[in-house]
């Protein structure tokens, strides 16, 4: 089944993305926690580094996939915390428990649902993290709104994603790396920031920002010769965002 949003079920049989187009390389080398056979390639920031994640704190990772951010989580919750992953498709859930039965893990919970409506309780979270998925949730607004909900008062969001310089032209929805990659979904960054904050959300901060190089095989399949230029002329291109976000008390 395909998802519509960047998970492993948007790539072909080996894990890779279409292409194998990827826009996180070898980012996780050497991170403490870090899981091989959770590792699709398919992030685009490293939100637990920058989420000021504590000792026996709840962490909730939305769109966990195999599990990857959710390990690397728990490492620093340790044993007195716990780790919560949501995912929409049963087949990665699946997978996420199966590494984490591997690990002998008993404070890591997978959990089917979608981001929108999570299986989650109200007030209960002290960190939400993601990895390049909410670029591509139907409902963005009701997805913080969610986010809002299941955090504690006080608490905080650490998220990567993908966010465009303006508004995509359709054409960037036609490749399928361009889909695996959390490219054609990005909405422009001044727009992503304003929805977080419209939410209720307090001190928005970008903490880290990259500026992402399409390969230009990969927009000529998409695109005409035209288009091409004419995106040169603007300046069109898509940022990779490490942004972090309070609840109020």
């Amino acid at each position: 089944k395909k998802g519509d949003c960047c998970a492993p079920t948007c790539c072909d049989g080996d894990g890779q993305t279409v292409d194998n187009f990827s826009m996180i390389g070898d980012a996780y080398e050497g991170a403490e926690g870090y899981v091989a056979d959770a590792d699709y390639n398919l992030g685009c920031g490293l939100p637990v580094e920058h989420a000021d994640i504590s000792v026996g704190d709840t962490v909730l990772d939305l769109g966990a996939g195999a599990g990857l951010d959710a390990f690397i989580a728990r490492r620093v919750v340790g044993e007195k915390g716990q780790v919560i992953g949501v995912d929409m498709t049963t087949e990665m859930v699946a997978k996420a428990r199966e590494n984490a039965e591997k690990l002998s893990y008993d404070n890591v919970d997978f959990r089917l649902g979608e981001i929108e409506h999570m299986p989650v309780e109200t007030d209960s979270v002290d960190v939400v993290v993601s990895n390049c998925v909410l670029n591509l949730v139907p409902d963005k607004q009701q997805a913080f709104a969610e986010i809002y909900r299941v955090l504690k008062p006080g608490a905080h969001f650490c998220i990567s994603d993908i966010v465009a310089s303006q508004v995509l032209p359709d054409w960037t929805a036609q490749v399928a790396a361009l889909y695996a990659g959390c490219i054609s979904g990005a909405i422009p960054k001044d727009d992503y920031l304003k929805l977080i904050a419209g939410q209720g959300f307090e001190t928005v901060e970008i903490k880290t920002s990259r500026r992402i190089e399409i390969p230009e095989e990969v927009v000529a399949e998409a695109a005409s010769q035209a288009q091409i230029a004419d995106a040169k002329v603007k300046d069109l291109h898509v940022l990779s965002i490490t942004v972090t976000g309070k609840k109020p008390l």
